[in-house]
C-alpha cells in the first residue's frame, strides 16, 4: 500500500499483519480520489475526517493531495500507533490528530469543539452496521455542513440506505468486493 499522489507520493505505508485491518486497494483509492476530483475539484486547505482509519491510508493521501488538516479516528490502539508512524513517514504529522476513540465518542467530541468537515472518509469493518449508524449520527450533527462530502466504504453485498438525516447519497460505484457511497448534505430549508 502506497501514497499514489502529491507530496509523498510513491511512500509506502506501514501495514498491519494478519487481518484485523483492511486497507483500501490502490485501485479502489485511485478512482475514488479521481471522483472526489470531479466532486470537489482540488483538496487545498481542506479538513478531513478520517473515521475507522486503520492505517491511515485515506487520510494520508488528502494530505499528500494538499488537504490542510485530518482528524484520524479509530479504537484500535495498534491501529492508532500505525496512522502515527505513516503519518511521521509521510511528513504530515504536524497537520494531523489522531483518536483512539471508538466512532460515537470521537464524533460528540469533535462536535463539542466547533469542528466542521469538507471531507470524511467511512471504512468500518464490512457488514456489522457500522456504516449506517455513523452516517446516522454525522447526518444529524454539526461537523458536516454543504460543503461536506462523506464517502462510505463497504461490502459489495452490503446495502446502505440513500439517505442520512441531512446527508444524501449522491453517487455509488462497485470495484468487485468493495462498495463506495458518496454523500452530501442537504441545506436544512431544502428537506
Amino acid at each position: 500500500m502506497r501514497v499514489i499522489a502529491g507530496t509523498a507520493r510513491g511512500r509506502r505505508l506501514h501495514t498491519p499483519k494478519g487481518l484485523s485491518v483492511r486497507p483500501t486497494s490502490d485501485k479502489v483509492k485511485e478512482a475514488l480520489f479521481n471522483i472526489l476530483a470531479g466532486l470537489m475539484g482540488p483538496l487545498e486547505d481542506c479538513a478531513v475526517l478520517d473515521i475507522f482509519a486503520g492505517t491511515g491510508n485515506l487520510g494520508i493521501e488528502a494530505l499528500s493531495r494538499g488537504a490542510g488538516r485530518a482528524v484520524f479516528v479509530d479504537s484500535s490502539r495498534d491501529s492508532t500507533g500505525l496512522i502515527s508512524k505513516n503519518l511521521a513517514l509521510t511528513g504530515c504529522s504536524d497537520r494531523s490528530r489522531v483518536l483512539l476513540k471508538d466512532f460515537s465518542s470521537a464524533l460528540t467530541i469533535l462536535e463539542s469543539s466547533g469542528e466542521i468537515f469538507q471531507l470524511v472518509f467511512l471504512d468500518p469493518p464490512y457488514q456489522k452496521g457500522l456504516n449506517e449508524r455513523c452516517l446516522d449520527q454525522l447526518g444529524a450533527s454539526s461537523l458536516v455542513d454543504e460543503n461536506t462530502v462523506v464517502v462510505a466504504e463497504f461490502s459489495s453485498r452490503e446495502n446502505i440506505a440513500d439517505c442520512h438525516g441531512r446527508l444524501r447519497q449522491i453517487d455509488a460505484r462497485v470495484y468487485g468486493d468493495t462498495a463506495l457511497a458518496f454523500f452530501t448534505t442537504m441545506q436544512k430549508g431544502s428537506l
